[in-house]
């Protein structure tokens, strides 16, 4: 989804930084002080005191000496008096944009406010903003600066009850006490218990107390900003209000022109009075948690131009035509609602206006319906279209290439079955484009991006049946550069398309199940961006060997998968956390130094290659390390013995040749969830250590030679989902304690030297009797494996399963068995059970597999259509009745 304005954060800063510079700027008294005239010594000493109580870190402040303080950074001064007026020591490293936090911090100011500053008698303006002053409380002696009319101590890190006294500044105009939103808690919080403090404040015309603490105020505090008639500015952005009075006696603050009241969490209906504020430009009303329709009283706005209804939930119903009557709206955000139907009259609505001024419409993750119509065109000025996450369906209308200045368009993650446009090549100043999870057809030709020369990023998924297809020719040289390209289930091949090897600007590259069967020319890889974070070829059949040595120090994820690459194990980047390169041909050995190589990489999938040789112990150094799946391989000699504390909770290296051991080390996998060793050569017992690995999901050692006896700390793992420990050298009894599995769904100790009775507490398996959560277990599976292992990809199957067979098992089937209402497979076969089967384990209506061949089992067979094969019970000399041909003994008559 294309990222859309910021306005309860970004917005209200920037206002607050252009506003001071109107009200400090647009005065005359705001001017350096002549050359003839120079600041008073009573001036200077105070600023010098101040200065010695601040902390400087990085030395904003070394101008602060000589003796005309009127030259000093930050100071202005009256050009006649020489008295200073103006005091800002805003932190100027956050208005260039920068984003390195070491050296934001660096450049705060922090400390204490010396009381010296009152000397200031004739300052008009004091800025403190986006300096650090750890919690220290709004001094009260504040208040003694008379002639103030501009404060700013908005991200400084105050903390603590905003002094009342602030009300005694009777000529204030500009106040921003805007709170850190990152560290505004705790003993770090802003708050005000009261806000009688601001009723004197008659000129006030700007006001800002966003994430200032404000729940205990009740619903009253509407009723003060009323008394502020020079109001322009109102904003309470996060401030835990409680409550909004839907009726109000009278508008005083009728010259509101921006009401910022987003993220309250209100729970009632839009109040009526705000319909009175005729002169508002602005409207933020985000995450009020509002409930009905959008009232038509809207349309009474005129002069709104910014209105954002976003992410409330509770509003619902169809949207309006009425919007379409706000002549001056620019902005209109209603996402994340409840809304339904079409949009034929919101779009009416801006038909019968034919100078609209729209420039942003966001209409995303609600539920309407239909087709886009072709008025959509008549908003010539649109900049921004987010209809993503709705239910739209059919072609994107031809009139889209009206919109000459459509910056961003954004229709992802509906169900739109029909065409694309050639008109769509018309939008010149096209930078995104999103057209992803749709079902589109049709073909792309090189007219649909003949114009479309600022287009940067480009994203359109379809339908796997690859329903849409590129024409455009081999050799064409297409007019845009692009930054990040996602096609998925498009047909752009069979050859590497030219068009796509000049895009050597790339930062991002996603090309899914899009048709090529071609080898990529080796310099397209070495033209890419260096600034590269995300690579996906997958589900193609690209063939050939990759660049050994590729630099990308800023990508984060590799796919390769499901394609004919050969060659070694590429390593590109020490910065990648995501390398999947599943159904290859790569070959040789895992990088010894892989640890060194990828040293951030958190998640490795290399299945079904022909890797060879160890795994290397570096692997063990990765901290981040959370998946390794290597299965379908040729790997062999030991598992390293050398994990601990790592974050790892998936491992998959079944289906190679290792031998040894399973490591101790295993056991100090804290967060261990999914060991999946299954078809190697391991032998020894299973190591105790993993008993501390209480978190884990799946156990598979099948096909191993692993021997010694079920442990019996077994029951500690109360997570444990699936155990497979068939096709080993497991000896002993099934001892009790499995019966506390209380979530095992998945049990196969079969093909091993089990002995004695199975235990009656069987039936005690919650799991295998409710037959409830699974899903959870199986996702865990499903993402170690990537879904497509065959022996896992249908674990499903397997749900609800019990396999005791090919073992050396005696007395009877537990009756206790016929409890187990959810247990969809049961094979005891190939043991020495005897006795009767149990006559309600045949009608156990979950049962859909059963094998209970080559026992000693006696008796007459229960009867049940479901199990009328005769090789369930063959083997059983002693068994007779249906379905088997020996027949039953008549009874014994009675005496």
């Amino acid at each position: 989804m294309a990222n859309k304005p910021n306005f309860s954060s970004t917005y209200p800063l920037l206002v607050s930084f252009l506003l001071s510079l109107f009200l400090l700027y647009s005065n005359s008294k705001f001017v350096v002080c002549s050359t003839d005239i120079k600041c008073t010594d009573t001036d200077r000493r105070a600023l010098v005191v101040l200065r010695e109580g601040l902390t400087d870190p990085s030395g904003r402040l070394s101008s602060w000496i000589g003796e005309d303080c009127c030259t000093w950074e930050g100071i202005k001064c009256h050009n006649q008096t020489g008295r200073v007026t103006k005091l800002d020591l805003r932190n100027p490293y956050h208005l260039i944009g920068a984003v390195d936090p070491p050296a934001y911090k660096r450049s705060c100011l922090g400390g204490k406010i010396n009381p010296s500053l009152i000397r200031l008698e004739y300052l008009t303006s004091l800025d403190l903003s986006l300096n650090d002053f750890e919690g220290l409380e709004i001094p009260g002696f504040f208040c003694e600066l008379k002639n103030l009319r501009y404060l700013n101590l908005s991200y400084a890190s105050f903390a603590g009850e905003i002094p009342a006294s602030l009300g005694n500044l009777s000529n204030l105009q500009y106040l921003d006490l805007y709170a850190d939103s990152y560290s505004n808690t705790g003993p770090r919080e802003l708050r005000s218990q009261s806000l009688e403090w601001l009723t004197p404040l008659s000129s006030l015309k700007y006001i800002n107390l966003g994430f200032v603490k404000l729940d205990s105020i009740g619903d009253h505090w509407l009723q003060t900003f009323n008394m502020l008639p020079s109001l322009v500015h109102l904003r309470l952005h996060w401030c835990e209000l409680k409550g909004l009075p839907l009726t109000l006696p009278s508008i005083n603050f009728t010259s509101l022109s921006v009401l910022d009241l987003s993220e309250n969490s209100f729970n009632s209906l839009i109040p009526p009075w705000l319909f009175n504020l005729t002169g508002l430009t602005e409207l933020y009303l985000t995450w009020d948690f509002f409930s009905g329709s959008i009232p038509a009283e809207f349309a009474n706005l005129k002069n709104l131009q910014v209105l954002d209804l976003s992410d409330n939930l509770n509003l619902e119903g169809q949207i309006p035509g009425l919007l379409g009557n706000l002549s001056k709206l620019q902005f209109l955000d209603l996402s994340a609602n409840n809304f339904h139907g079409d949009i034929y009259g919101l779009f009416s609505g801006f038909s019968s206006n034919r100078n609209s001024k729209l420039e942003s419409l966001d209409l995303s993750s609600n539920s309407l319906t239909g087709e886009l119509p072709e008025s959509l065109g008549l908003l010539k000025h649109l900049q921004h279209l987010d209809l993503s996450s709705n239910s739209f369906w059919g072609s994107i209308p031809s009139s889209i290439g009206s919109l000459s200045a459509l910056r961003v368009l954004d229709l992802s993650y509906n169900t739109m079955n029909g065409t694309i446009p050639e008109s769509l090549g018309q939008l010149s100043g096209l930078v995104d484009m999103n057209l992803m999870a749709n079902s589109w057809k049709g073909i792309l030709k090189e007219t649909h991006f003949m114009n479309l020369r600022k287009l940067q990023h480009v994203r359109l998924t379809t339908e796997p049946t690859r329903s849409l297809a590129f024409s455009a020719s081999h050799g064409w040289f297409p007019p845009f550069k692009l930054k990040s390209i996602q096609l998925e289930n498009c047909m752009i091949g069979p050859l590497f398309p030219v068009w796509l090897q000049v895009q050597n600007e790339l930062t991002s590259v996603v090309l899914k199940n899009v048709s090529i069967s071609d080898t990529i020319p080796g310099k397209w890889f070495s033209q890419l961006s260096a600034q590269l974070t995300y690579l996906v070829l997958s589900q193609d059949q690209i063939r050939g060997e990759l660049p050994r040595h590729l630099n990308y120090p800023y990508l984060n994820l590799i796919d390769l998968s499901y394609n004919n690459f050969e060659g070694p194990f590429p390593s590109w980047s020490t910065n990648a956390t995501d390398v999947i390169l599943d159904e290859n041909s790569f070959s040789g050995p895992i990088p010894e130094n892989i640890g060194a190589l990828m040293p951030r990489l958190q998640k490795l999938y290399v299945s079904r290659n022909h890797l060879s040789g160890r795994i290397p112990s570096s692997m063990c150094h990765i901290e981040g390390l959370n998946i390794i799946s290597l299965s379908n391989n040729k790997l062999s000699g030991e598992l390293p013995n050398c994990w601990h504390r790592l974050m790892l909770w998936g491992i998959d290296i079944s289906n190679n040749s290792l031998t040894g051991n399973i490591p101790n080390s295993f056991g100090f996998l804290p967060s261990l969830s999914v060991l999946l060793l299954s078809n190697n050569n391991l032998d020894g017992e299973i190591p105790s250590s993993l008993r501390n690995c209480t978190g884990l999901t799946s156990v598979d050692l099948e096909g191993n030679k692993i021997s010694g006896s079920l442990p019996l700390w077994v029951q500690y793992m109360s997570s444990l989902f699936m155990l497979r420990l068939g096709s080993n050298l497991l000896s002993g009894s099934i001892p009790d304690q499995v019966c506390r599995l209380q979530n095992l769904h998945i049990l196969d100790l079969s093909q091993n030297k089990i002995s004695g009775p199975i235990p009656k507490c069987i039936g005690n398996l919650s799991a295998l009797v409710h037959g409830e959560g699974s899903e959870v277990f199986q996702r865990l599976i499903r993402e170690v494996t990537r879904g497509r292992d065959p022996e896992y990809s249908n674990v499903v199957a397997n749900v609800n399963s019990i396999d005791l067979s090919g073992n050396n098992l005696t007395g009877e089937i537990p009756y206790e068995m016929t409890n187990l209402l959810a247990l969809r497979i049961l094979d005891l076969s190939h043991n020495h059970l005897s006795g009767a089967i149990p006559k309600s384990l045949t009608s156990v209506a979950s049962l859909t597999r059963l094998n209970l061949s080559y026992n000693n089992l006696s008796g007459s067979i229960p009867f049940s259509p479901r199990f009328n094969d005769s090789s369930i019970y063959e083997g059983n000399p002693l068994l007779c009745g249906a379905p088997l041909p020996t027949k039953c003994p008549l009874p014994r008559p009675r005496k």
